[in-house]
């Protein structure tokens, strides 16, 4: 009898200990059921990743040190995407990297305009004042969509949409809510940019670019999301709380994780 009370009590004291590890290595999220769920197709996209740079999710950044308060830590979970990008290490022209990090999966055939297109983006950012010193204020990641434009008149099937962030209010600390529909410009590459006249010369505000796209034709289609950086100047920071319409994407050590927008 005793021999048997003994093994069931070594089964159970296993049970807890197995318990007691999972809870450890679970993210704070997901003990406190803050996240709303996950997305597994977000990742380094290879083909549009120039260089050896790196765009990788990590726990932090915290600080930058003597930073308190809700600026002193990601604002969501407890980590971010970090990026580091060079200006000048690769043998091409120009001879800086570029990384992208981003989804070939879930957003390939959503539509750019209307209702259910795109109509709010964004992310927060930590930006610190040597990237400042490398390029200037507005030396900052950028979202990419790739797109189907659909314009008659550029004859095309494919373009780079790419918001451009206006300079980050803060520095050596996370930033609030960057709002890409009223902050910042945006831009199509390609001959799409040019028959809109939104082009990297001449970005555009983000409704003037979405009407510019209304040509009255096919509408439009994304074929991928990114979060990047370059071809540009060197830049060593971190993004999270990347809003894609009523999605928060949440970069997180552990994978990415999906909140809905309030």
């Amino acid at each position: 009898m005793r021999a048997r009370f003994s093994r069931k009590r070594k089964v159970m004291l296993g049970v807890t200990a197995l318990i007691a590890i999972a809870a450890g290595a679970a993210p704070s999220s997901a003990l406190t059921g803050a996240g709303q769920g996950s997305s597994h197709h977000w990742g380094v996209i290879t083909r549009n990743t120039i260089g050896s740079p790196v765009a990788a999710l990590r726990d932090g950044p915290y600080g930058s040190f003597g930073v308190t308060g809700t600026a002193a830590r990601p604002p969501y979970g407890r980590g971010s995407l970090g990026i580091e990008v060079s200006d000048r290490s690769t043998s091409l022209t120009p001879p800086s990297e570029k990384a992208s990090f981003g989804n070939e999966v879930d957003f390939y055939g959503k539509p750019v305009l209307g209702a259910q297109g795109l109509n709010q983006v964004g992310f927060h950012v930590f930006q610190t004042g040597e990237n400042v010193s490398y390029g200037g204020p507005t030396n900052m990641p950028n979202v990419t969509f790739e797109i189907n434009p659909n314009l008659a008149a550029a004859a095309t099937t494919y373009s780079s949409l790419v918001w451009l962030p206006a300079a980050s209010p803060v520095t050596n600390r996370w930033s609030g809510y960057l709002d890409a529909t009223t902050t910042g410009t945006w831009f199509l590459t390609g001959n799409a940019g040019t028959v809109t006249g939104c082009s990297l010369a001449t970005p555009c505000t983000f409704p003037l670019l979405k009407s510019a796209l209304n040509d009255g034709g096919a509408q439009p289609t994304i074929y991928t999301a990114a979060v990047g950086k370059g071809r540009d100047n060197m830049w060593i920071g971190a993004v999270d709380g990347l809003r894609i319409n009523g999605t928060i994407y949440d970069f997180e050590a552990s994978g990415v994780k999906t909140r809905r927008a309030s």
